[in-house]
């Protein structure tokens, strides 16, 4: 088994620096004939949602290979748990739908109406505000899906400057990650870990509550102040009127609470995503085209995470064994960058005797780090797959170091609340 760690770790940091490279890819990508062969394998490589799939797919053969059996390596991936990424799959195609994206829209378009400022600059500061805090009770996947179209539309899609738009895609990221712990059910890092150490609604909300609402808060406004002069002159794209019937509403409102509690039993919340497909073939005259594409890319780049990451634990678990809190804090804040911040709480969660510090600093961490890159939150290959096509990253999509510098400003906030005034 030694040997197959090894191969997965080599394997998984080949994947880490493929996410860095795809822009790369792309490029050479656009140098090649059109329609040749290597063109289009180029931009294959350079799709983001694939990185984690064919590198896992590497490890499948890996497996089959070493131990000499190809059953060996269907016995690994069945014992391995894959809800996370047939949930994000569901919940994302389910919350990108028109119904609900109307409804979400109206929200934070009346919450916009109550500050003072241009609608473009207001709605702006509320979605980026109040939509990572709503990811809490709707799932961050959700809440990253809706935030991600709406903003698309809105401004990233309407001649806004790279600068500009790196800022935003950072603080969306980390705003959803540290937004969706109010709650013991939303933020993947913290669902992993909740059931274990006992933490409930009144823990999320006493120590992590208000450090997310000032988080969102401070951050957004530094952002949005920071690009005041950029943000004040955009011209944002309107939104026509709402003719989406209430009861069709409330249906999807329905389907999608009803995924979020069956969210650890795929067999049921797939039934429930299957009648849902019913109930929008049925009415196609308030249906937009489905997600499909981009909640099967995202759900197959988390599958991937998964394999990769699922042998990761005989070098992550004694390293968080040997950290005191601060340097699990920001240890775990470093690494999630690096690795899926809900792989790295759930290897806390197994080392026996962590402290209450301990716990609070790995949590605290891995949700600080969240948005620093694609693989570090579930929820940002969501993200990446609805923007990846936005006007202003050009025919080369999103760049990972942009991502990066983008996050930082308000990682470093995050930081403040979640560490230095814990």
């Amino acid at each position: 088994m030694k040997a197959i760690e090894l191969l997965a770790t080599v394997l998984f940091g080949l994947a880490v620096l493929h996410t860095f490279a795809v822009k790369r890819f792309a490029h050479w990508a656009h140098r090649r004939p059109p329609g040749s062969v290597s063109e289009n394998l180029l931009h294959f490589l350079a799709e983001t949602e694939v990185v984690f799939g064919l590198w896992a797919a590497a490890l499948f053969l890996g497996i089959a290979v070493w131990s000499g059996s190809l059953q060996a390596a269907v016995s690994h991936i069945e014992g391995l748990n894959f809800n996370e990424p047939k949930f994000v799959l569901v919940i994302m195609v389910v919350a990108a739908t028109r119904p609900v994206l109307n409804l979400a829209e109206a929200f934070i378009a009346s919450a916009a109406r109550l500050i003072p400022a241009r609608e473009g600059v207001a709605f702006y500061i509320a979605a980026l505000f109040l939509g990572p805090l709503i990811g809490s009770f709707i799932t961050e996947p959700a809440a990253m899906t809706l935030l991600a179209l709406l903003l698309k539309r809105r401004y990233f899609d309407q001649g806004m400057s790279q600068r500009f738009a790196y800022a935003t895609l950072g603080l969306l990221f980390v705003n959803v990650s540290v937004g969706g712990t109010l709650t013991h059910f939303a933020a993947p890092p913290v669902l992993m870990v909740a059931a274990t150490w006992n933490w409930d609604l009144g823990f999320m909300l006493e120590h992590f509550g208000w450090r997310a609402t000032a988080t969102c808060a401070i951050s957004t406004a530094l952002v949005a102040g920071i690009h005041w002069k950029e943000l004040n002159g955009l011209k944002v794209a309107q939104s026509a009127p709402s003719q989406t019937p209430v009861w069709l509403t409330v249906a999807h409102l329905m389907f999608l609470a009803l995924i979020v509690v069956f969210a650890h039993t795929p067999d049921v919340f797939f039934g429930v995503f299957m009648l849902f497909l019913g109930l929008v073939t049925a009415t196609p005259a308030h249906q937009d085209s489905l997600k499909l594409r981009e909640g099967l890319l995202v759900g197959f780049f988390l599958a991937g995470l998964v394999t990769l990451g699922s042998l990761q634990a005989y070098w992550l678990k004694p390293l968080i064994e040997r950290l005191d809190g601060n340097a699990l804090f920001y240890g775990a804040t470093g690494l999630t960058a690096l690795t899926d911040n809900a792989a790295l709480t759930y290897l806390g969660s197994l080392v026996e005797g962590i402290t209450d510090e301990q716990k609070y600093a790995l949590v605290a961490g891995a949700v600080t780090g969240g948005g620093l890159t694609v693989i570090a939150n579930a929820p940002n290959p969501a993200g990446i797959g609805i923007l990846q096509g936005a006007k202003v990253f050009g025919g080369e999509g999103i760049s990972p170091l942009g991502l990066f510098l983008g996050a930082l400003p308000p990682t470093g906030i995050a930081v403040v609340f979640f560490w230095l005034l814990h």
